[in-house]
Parts: structure tokens; sequence; C-alpha cells
């Protein structure tokens, strides 16, 4: 079986200098090689196509027979690494808490190594009104206390 690091250590060569950063290398026991990238502008296909290039010239399938796969994290994926949430700052965004089991819709307000902040919109009643008004509620959450966070697609 071909080893992730080895792999690993391939992509952050092709990397060094480049934009893009890795999110994610995953090698299945019958070679399956599945290598995702991202870039706050997107991915490009050719640079897919020069990644899966890069990586064929450095691994010999005399050795060893595999199957590559290069492609973009994918837009609405749950997010996997920092950098995303990094690149995602000013952006709406979907959490899903492993507490309490609802879907939180807001703002990526801030992420660091840590943690990372949402602003979210929330009804409230203030003392004496007739009405509820949306007021705006920063949360906060450590990456364990949470299943995911994906980018929102909004066609509005």
């Amino acid at each position: 079986m071909i080893d992730k690091r080895v792999v690993n250590s391939i992509v952050e060569d092709w990397l060094r200098d480049k934009e893009y950063f890795l999110v994610d290398v995953s090698v299945s026991a019958d070679n399956k090689i599945v290598v995702e990238i991202d870039h706050a502008e997107g991915v490009w296909i050719d640079d897919c196509v020069s990644l899966s290039q890069f990586i064929e010239a450095h691994l010999s399938r005399e050795e060893e027979d595999y199957e590559l796969e290069v492609g973009s994290a994918g837009i609405g994926q749950p997010f996997k690494v920092l950098q995303q949430y990094l690149i995602h700052v000013g952006s709406d965004v979907e959490v899903m808490p492993k507490e309490g089991g609802k879907k939180l819709v807001g703002l990526l307000k801030d992420a660091n190594e840590q943690q990372f902040t949402i602003t979210v919109k929330k009804k409230v009643k203030p003392e004496g009104a007739k009405r509820p008004q949306m007021v705006d509620e920063d949360l906060t959450f450590r990456y364990d206390e949470i299943k995911y966070t994906k980018y929102l697609i909004s066609f509005k």
C-alpha cells in the first residue's frame, strides 16, 4: 500500500510558493489516492491537472499500481482545515453543533486555531416592547464542539 505520508510530502512540495493549501489526502487499501486542495479564489482544473502530473512523476506505477484523483475540497462540503475557516470569514456558514442538534446559520465572524465565532440573528422581545426584534448574537465554538461547518451557498 502506498504510504499516505509520502503522498502528503509530494503534495506539500507542489504547494510550496503557491496560494493553494492542502485539505486532505486519503489512500485506501486498494491504493486509490484522493487529494483535495483549496484556494481562497477557488480551484482551477489546470492546477489539479498540474498537481496530478506532479504526483505521478514522483510515484512509480511499476513499484505499486494506484488510482489517483485530484480535486477541490468541494463547495458545500464540511470544512476540514483551519484555512477553510479563514478564507470564509465574512461569509455565511451553516454550523451543526454536537449538542442541541439544531443547525445554525450565520456570518462567520472570526476563526483561529482554538475556536471560531459566528453571528446569528435572534428574535428578542425587549422589555416593554409589543413585538420581538431581530438582534445579532455572537456564538463561539471550539472545533471539537461541532459536527461540521459548511460554506452556505445562497442564490439570492
